[in-house]
């Protein structure tokens, strides 16, 4: 089934997945019982879920903090016009660089927005001369330091 055919969700796959956000190691009897299920029809809905795409994989979050990336910069990219040519050229090298947690393409005056960890602000210029601003095409990077975090999650709202 492609992902516009899959069925819709019930009650049960909306708490299933609600509960794996906040817990992804739950046991298959621990969401059972919270959701109300017996164990197997709700391994079935967990195998559904996965299968058809909802859940991508089950990881571990990590405390940036606690493994010494303690600065988190924002940073707007804006290619030069030979630049946008290659879109995927530039996205395929950011892929590489582990420091960019997260990369989207935009619609407006920038091209691109980047979430980026470095361990310090000197980390990250080092990356920013020798790595960033080295890639084909990037006429113009804009970062931004993020201070203080206020609410981060990764848990979707799902009603």
């Amino acid at each position: 089934m492609a992902e516009s055919e899959t069925a819709p969700l019930d009650v049960f796959e909306k708490k299933i997945l609600a509960l794996l956000q906040e817990d992804g190691s739950l046991s298959t009897s621990v969401i059972a019982e919270k959701v109300g299920l017996s164990a197997s029809p709700c391994w079935r809905r967990i195998d559904r879920l996965e299968r058809d795409g909802y859940i991508k994989r089950r990881v571990a979050l990590v405390d940036r903090g606690r493994v010494g990336l303690n600065a988190h910069i924002f940073a707007q990219v804006k290619l030069n016009a030979h630049g946008r040519a290659n879109l995927d050229e530039f996205a395929q090298a950011i892929r590489g660089f582990p420091e960019v947690l997260e990369c989207y393409v935009l619609m407006g005056p920038v091209d691109f927005l980047l979430r980026i960890v470095a361990s310090d602000i000197e980390a990250y210029e080092r990356f920013f001369f020798d790595r960033l601003s080295q890639l084909p095409g990037v006429q113009e990077v804009n970062s931004t330091i993020a201070l203080s975090e206020i609410k981060s999650t990764t848990a979707l709202p799902i009603r």
